[in-house]
Formats: C-alpha cells, sequence, structure tokens
C-alpha cells in the first residue's frame, strides 16, 4: 500500500536512517520518494479555495542541503587524516561518523569528489582482522549514513572495495560494525542494478549467516537487505541455495522476527525449491498456527499466499489442510476476515477441497 507524507517530514525520518514506513512499520523496499502530484493539486486547489497561501515546506529540505567552501574544507581535512595514524584515523571517523549522521550536506558533498570513496576506505584497505573495533565500526557506519543520499548509491556499488569491506564487516567486527554493513547493503540495494552486483558477491550468504546468529541488534538489518535484494529474480535463487528457507523457518517456528520473514519467504515463493524445501521442512502446520495466532493482516495473507502455493505444487501436503480444516476451520474464518487477498487464497484452497472430496484423504 502506498502511503503519502509531506517530503520533508519523511525526507527527515530516512535522514535519520529509518528503514521502515512510519504508519505500517513494514520495511521499506527502497528509500526513493515519489511526489504525490493529485495530493499536491487538491492541496494546492483547496488553498487557492480558501485565499490562502500556499506553505512552502519543501524550502526545510532545500536549508539543510545548502553546502558551504566551509563544509568543503571540513570533509577535505577529515578524509585527509584517514592517512594519518590510528589515533588521527580514529578522530576523524568519528566526526565523519557524526558529521554524515547529522548534516545531509554532507552526504551531497562527499558524491563530489571521486577520491573521496577510497580515502574514507583506505584504513580499511589492508582488511578488517587487525583494525580497531572503534574505527572500523565509525567507518562503517558512515559508509551507512553516506548511502542514504541517492546518488551515492551508485558510486558505493560500483567501487571495487566497497562491497568486499562491507561483507568482511558482516563477519567481523562489532555486533553494531555487523549490522550496520547489512544495513548498508540495504540501503546501497533501493537500485536495481545495485541489487544485481550485490547478488552476485557473496553477501546473500553473509547475511543469511548473520540472520542465523541470532542476535537481536543485526537480525532485523539482515532480513531487510535480504528481503530487499530477494525483489530481483536472479537473487532469489542465490538465497535459496545459500540455505535461507530453513533459517528463516527456524526463526519463524521460534517466534523470531514472524511479519519480517514471512515476507522473505513469500518473496521466495515464486522460486520451485524454496516451495518444495517449505513443504519438506514441516511448513504447512506451523503457517497454519501462524494464522490463527497472529494479530498481523499481513502476516496471514503472506500465510494462506505461501500455503496455496505449497500445496498446488505438492498434493501430499493437502491432507494436512483438510485435517486442519476439520479441527480448527482455519481457512474457513480467515476466508471470512482476512485481506482480500487472503480471503482469495484461502477460497481457491477450500474450493478445491470441496470439488476433489478424495483430495488429502
Amino acid at each position: 500500500m502506498l502511503q503519502t507524507y509531506d517530503r520533508p517530514l519523511i525526507q527527515r525520518w530516512l535522514n535519520e536512517g529509518h528503514r521502515t514506513c512510519p504508519q505500517t512499520q513494514q520495511v521499506l523496499s527502497h528509500t526513493i520518494l515519489t511526489p504525490n502530484y493529485l495530493v499536491q493539486d487538491m492541496i494546492s486547489q483547496w488553498c487557492k479555495e480558501h485565499v490562502i497561501e500556499l506553505p512552502k515546506s519543501a524550502q526545510d529540505v532545500i536549508d539543510e542541503q545548502v553546502i558551504t567552501d566551509a563544509d568543503r574544507g571540513r570533509l577535505n581535512s577529515l578524509l585527509c587524516k584517514l592517512s594519518l595514524s590510528v589515533p588521527h584515523q580514529k578522530e576523524a571517523a568519528k566526526e565523519l561518523r557524526r558529521l554524515t549522521k547529522r548534516m545531509p550536506s554532507f552526504r551531497i558533498l562527499f558524491g563530489e569528489s571521486s577520491d573521496a570513496i577510497p580515502q574514507l576506505l583506505s584504513p580499511l584497505s589492508t582488511g578488517t582482522t587487525n583494525i580497531h573495533p572503534d574505527l572500523h565500526e565509525d567507518l562503517i557506519t558512515t559508509v551507512l549514513n553516506l548511502s542514504i543520499h541517492d546518488d551515492n548509491k551508485k558510486k558505493f556499488a560500483e567501487d571495487s572495495m566497497t562491497i568486499p569491506l562491507l561483507i568482511d564487516s558482516l563477519k567481523s567486527g562489532t555486533i553494531q560494525t555487523r549490522s550496520n554493513a547489512a544495513a548498508a547493503i540495504f540501503t546501497l540495494s533501493a537500485f536495481d542494478t545495485n541489487k544485481q552486483l550485490i547478488g552476485k558477491s557473496k553477501a546473500i550468504k553473509h547475511l543469511i549467516d548473520l540472520l542465523e546468529e541470532g542476535h537481536p541488534l543485526a537480525m532485523k538489518d539482515a532480513a531487510s537487505a535480504v528481503f530487499s535484494l530477494c525483489l530481483v529474480h536472479e537473487n532469489k535463487g542465490r538465497t535459496v541455495r545459500e540455505g535461507a528457507v530453513q533459517v528463516i523457518l527456524n526463526k519463524i517456528m521460534d517466534h523470531i522476527l514472524v511479519d519480517e520473514l514471512l515476507a522473505i519467504l513469500a518473496l521466495l515463493s515464486s522460486h520451485p525449491k524454496a516451495v518444495e524445501e517449505m513443504g519438506d521442512l514441516g511448513a504447512v502446520p506451523f503457517l497454519l498456527s501462524v494464522i490463527r495466532e497472529s494479530t498481523s493482516e499481513q502476516s496471514k495473507e503472506n500465510c494462506v499466499a505461501l500455503l496455496h502455493t505449497i500445496c498446488f505444487n505438492d498434493k501430499t501436503k493437502w491432507k494436512e489442510i483438510r485435517e486442519d480444516e476439520k479441527a480448527n476451520s482455519t481457512l474457513c474464518k480467515l476466508a471470512q476476515s482476512g485481506t482480500s487477498r487472503a480471503k482469495r487464497k484461502a477460497n481457491n484452497i477450500l474450493d478445491r477441497l470441496n470439488k476433489s472430496p478424495s483430495l488429502g484423504k
């Protein structure tokens, strides 16, 4: 569902590093804003009819993005410090982390120089194993902050150092470093071309490993990144081959990130191997229990869509559906009270059961 917000406010929300919809709390598949001209015209017409001057709210965003020569000098000075001793590097990295979080103008300014990325990542050029953990965390978090600005996304994704260093940072460093590396991959993957570039690396494997480890701080960022990458078809196969289905089902069965992980399974359900694995791993009874117990309409919808795909691809699963209907009427109830898509999927399954009395017996 599309949501409409006042542009300066939603831009500020994104600038602060949020990657969920403020209204629904669902993970955003990208952070690219699209003007709602219909609402804009309605507001303009209302102001005209009531003789009210149209507020110039977009000016708030413009004011935040003014770049001065002093800013350029400050950035160059900090980048130069990253080539000096470790204490200088730590001081510069901490300041860059702070500035790129609080000042959108610094994110814009960073993209003006072709040397800025190599300079920023230079302390990591020999790898992440022996780097000071605070310096490592500050540099990766700066990459995350900079990647929020759309013009930087392509530059970082195409830079030869960035993705390999983010992958290394998924494996080592503080848990905040690893979490922010996953968040940076999520943010960079807003563009489909970047999704393809990242997918061809080993990032998906290490995101799934991070998800499997189960640290609360890192799991959500890892799940968000996997979801975004799977929005392009070729990454679905890569994700399935890396064992994502079992990892995700295990987490859901432990009642961890249920809504987010069901959304990933729903994406993967267009891949035949994923559907086969879900059936083999006992997904059917568990998906039915989620429908009964969950308060999330989106999760119920994803569950019944998954059940629909599993059962129509594997006739042996109809027995579990039929037995559950006799005991709990799970799908019958959903067909009456779910979302329009959930009702449609539930009714399709029930119709098939009713038209084929021998099915699942």
